[in-house]
């Protein structure tokens, strides 16, 4: 399970970028309850997204040629530049060179060889998320690419990641995890749907799953994979915002 234990290769930080600010901090106050504080005067739009006083996701607005609103997955690393490195050397692409945020740490942006957008952070004075897999946190990832089995040697040699093929229902889910224990597992791949592009994709952990998804119905956003429960996992639903990036949505098993 995710923790804010931030070994190596687990997700330690997520944000979004959006043509507008502050309608999308509306739209996710109103979803999650979440509250937008800028980062200061020198981010320019950019902030952090809090629940209930601890930092869950951050946002601001694009800034890549052509890039669509969209949600970015991060993960640890101790040497964003040796990260770098191997990426280039396993066929990913640097979309970002390392770089420093002022005090707060290192990062850079890549996409993997499926075409799917990912990031790495070295933690400085900010390690990473402060609250996950409790409702109104990040609770799991998926990479969803055209062939998933293909790019997993990618993230192998780039994070040594851990992969399990793991029976659901009539179908078997690849589970990623970080080391030899369950209690490590933070992902899964799957199978791109029509109509997308390769993307990681977080789900935020709620306490009502339906809930969730007719919020953000009246809010403006719409519904991709309406609500659907599995025996052991939960009840889910694919949305996207008001602008077009797209999230889930899960109410875990106990």
């Amino acid at each position: 399970m995710l923790t804010t234990r931030f070994v190596p290769g687990a997700p330690n930080w997520l944000d979004l970028g959006a043509p507008d600010v502050k309608a999308a901090a509306a739209f996710y106050s109103g979803v999650f309850g979440w509250s937008f504080e800028p980062a200061g005067p020198y981010s320019g739009d950019y902030g952090f997204l809090r629940h209930e006083g601890k930092t869950v996701a951050a946002m601001g607005p694009l800034t890549e040629e052509g890039a669509r609103p969209a949600w970015t997955t991060y993960f640890a690393t101790p040497d964003a530049d040796a990260t770098t490195q191997l990426v280039e050397r396993h066929d990913g692409r640097v979309r970002a060179a390392p770089s420093d945020v002022f005090t707060r740490g290192r990062l850079a942006l890549f996409t993997d060889p499926a075409g799917a957008e990912f990031g790495v952070w070295q933690a400085g004075d900010l390690v990473g998320l402060d609250l996950v897999t409790e409702p109104g946190s990040l609770g799991w990832l998926e990479l969803h690419v055209a062939d998933p089995e293909a790019v997993l040697p990618f993230y192998q040699a780039v994070f040594g990641w851990r992969a399990e093929a793991v029976p659901m229902g009539p179908a078997t889910y690849t589970v990623l995890s970080t080391g030899e224990s369950e209690d490590t597992s933070f992902g899964g791949l799957a199978e791109l749907m029509g109509g997308e592009g390769p993307h990681w994709r977080p789900y935020f952990e709620v306490s009502d799953c339906d809930g969730t998804v007719s919020m953000t119905q009246q809010l403006g956003g719409t519904v991709v994979v309406p609500a659907e429960s599995v025996q052991g996992v939960g009840r889910f639903a694919t949305l996207a915002d008001p602008f077009g990036a797209r999230f889930s949505v899960i109410t875990s098993s106990p």
